[in-house]
């Protein structure tokens, strides 16, 4: 089964409204109608909707016994202004797709319209549209809904364009592929006082001073170390903009980043062992909360060696090049109760890179992305008789839950 020109030109138009319209994480409520509305024509044979916020997903169920291999993409845009010049950009001012989640979910789209015509053989797809992928939380809401249990995979994949790569060509492996990471917000606090006699109060800004170069130096190893560990200071805020009081309050946030989750805990412990020595020795309170958590993403070999097969099949050039990368992707929480596996699909040498106000998503990716998603379905779950009518239940209008 392959798309037509027909799908092709109209899977386009359709990534390009998509782009035209832009929601941000945990706003996609239009971008997810969309999506439904989009696939209605396929007729899946089960609709989830409000999943883990504005997720959906759609099921296409052959009846027969078999897995149940779930495809991936996100909803959500960015807070970026764009600057692309296309004639499809943004019309929402200060937000843009500017990582290509428009077109992952064009690749989904097409599958939609492949599996409308003809079911798999065996067991069921699940086609994914995730939302809240740039925030972290998108994922662990999905499958932390109740009603994720109905669809819950055997396998799960996913893809991410690619800027930089050669266009066309894949970047695989098993094992980490993205980092975990968190944000790390420190708050201190002390005493204001007036900026003439400092001495009456309790400033921040000696602590401060110390936890900017000690964060960073919490690191560990090279990036090529399974214990690789890195803390990058991003914000720091203290006291009131004015020149008449000494500050009370600051703020200082940091990412922490490591290859292992089990890293992660350690990398963690350390950060607040530090921050409340520094707070105790100059006689601050500190507390700390944490904000867009991702785990890391790990392929599973198996899951691995099915895109491999399906690559091979379609004569698309891989290699383990750029992998693992230190960016983080919420992807990985599926692969904790499936077998999972991200590939990374190029963009192109020289195109704008991911989160670049220039950047927009190449239109001849849907039917590359969709050909390596479909060859490795039709492994997995078998090609139903193309002689073979469909089903009444197949035929029926979908159940919206």
């Amino acid at each position: 089964m392959t798309l037509t020109n027909r799908d092709i030109v109209e899977l386009t138009e359709w990534r390009r409204k998509l782009h035209r319209q832009p929601e941000i994480s945990n706003e996609e409520e239009r971008t997810a109608k969309e999506v439904v509305n989009f696939l209605a024509d396929t007729e899946p044979d089960k609709v989830l909707t409000g999943l883990g916020g504005h997720g959906v997903a759609a099921v296409y169920d052959s009846g027969q016994a078999g897995p149940t291999v779930l495809f991936r993409s996100e909803l959500d845009a960015l807070p970026i202004a764009e600057l692309s010049g296309v004639a499809h950009a943004s019309q929402v001012p200060g937000k843009s797709h500017m990582c290509g989640h428009d077109g992952h979910t064009a690749i989904l789209a097409a599958l939609g319209r492949q599996f409308g015509r003809e079911r798999p053989a065996r067991g069921r797809v699940v086609l994914m549209f995730q939302p809240a992928e740039e925030t972290g939380n998108g994922a662990a809401g999905v499958v932390a809904d109740p009603r994720f249990g109905e669809i819950q995979p055997d396998f799960a994949f996913s893809l991410h364009n690619l800027p930089g790569v050669p266009f066309g060509e894949v970047r695989l492996k098993a094992g980490t592929v993205n980092c975990a990471s968190r944000g790390m917000r420190i708050v201190l606090e002390g005493k204001t006082a007036h900026s003439s006699m400092p001495e009456t109060g309790i400033s921040p800004m000696p602590a401060v001073s110390e936890l900017m170069p000690a964060l960073p130096a919490l690191g560990r190893g090279t990036f090529t170390d399974e214990d690789f560990g890195m803390v990058t200071v991003t914000h720091c805020a203290m006291g009131e903009a004015v020149f008449g009081i000494a500050p009370g309050y600051a703020e200082v946030w940091a990412t922490l980043r490591t290859r292992r989750d089990e890293r992660m805990a350690e990398q963690v412990a350390a950060a607040e062992a530090l921050a409340r020595k520094i707070a105790a020795k100059h006689g601050l309170a500190v507390r700390f909360d944490y904000h867009e958590i991702f785990v890391a993403s790990v392929n599973a070999p198996d899951a691995v060696e099915h895109l491999n097969r399906a690559l091979d099949a379609e004569g698309i050039a891989r290699s383990e090049e750029a992998l693992p990368m230190r960016a983080s992707e919420d992807f990985g929480i599926f692969g904790h109760n499936a077998r999972s596996a991200m590939f990374f699909l190029g963009a192109g040498e020289r195109h704008p890179s991911l989160h670049n106000p220039d950047y927009d998503f190449p239109d001849d990716l849907i039917p590359i992305g969709s050909r390596i998603f479909m060859r490795a379905a039709r492994n997995l779950l078998g090609r139903a008789d193309a002689d073979d009518e469909l089903s009444e239940r197949h035929r029926s209008p979908c159940r919206l839950v």
